[in-house]
């Protein structure tokens, strides 16, 4: 199968995506200040340069976009139909690196948390995975956590397969109901 957009268009589109300052990682960001959490953030010295780091917690916090660092089982993490040997050696390199960094600030002494992306989509997804770090970071007892766990994200309503809702905006004018 063909790409739908030009060699040019694909470029730019690319081009687009960020690796700091996602919207993902911008709300953990958000509530972690709220609620009285200070922190630092792309730490250098780490491996990985983890998104957020709590040197008072001993945590780093790693927000993870579910088609790049491919959560198991999520609808996000789909594979794409042209390049694949491309995709596949990107997606083998890309989740290997991950590993490799988990085990490495493991070792250091730092606990890990990924968050999800798709456990940032939605009010009550979203309100469910901040729950869910909170309780990570008070976690004593483990050293590494995901959230969600990539068997919850099999039964999300967000992710169905049901087509979504507008929610009141229509072709780009907000509708008078």
């Amino acid at each position: 199968m063909t790409d739908r957009l030009s060699r040019l268009q694909r470029s730019a589109h690319m081009a687009r995506i960020r690796g700091a300052d996602t919207r993902p990682e911008l709300i953990v960001r958000r509530w972690l200040h709220a609620e009285g959490y200070r922190f630092r953030l792309h730490a250098r010295a780490l491996p990985g340069r983890p998104d957020i780091v709590l040197r008072r917690h001993g945590t780093v916090i790693l927000i993870h976009g579910c088609f790049w660092h491919r959560h198991s089982g999520c609808r996000l993490a789909y594979r794409p139909r042209t390049r694949r040997i491309f995709w596949e050696h990107k997606f083998l390199t890309n989740v290997e690196r991950d590993r490799e960094q988990i085990r490495a600030l493991v070792s250091d002494g730092w606990k890990v948390i990924i968050v999800w992306e798709c456990g940032l989509r939605g009010i009550g997804r979203t309100a469910s995975t901040l729950q869910g770090l909170l309780a990570g970071l008070n976690c004593t007892d483990r050293n590494y956590v995901e959230i969600p766990l990539p068997s919850a994200s099999h039964n999300t309503p967000h992710l169905s397969n049901r087509p979504r809702q507008r929610g009141g905006i229509e072709h780009g004018k907000r509708s008078a109901v």
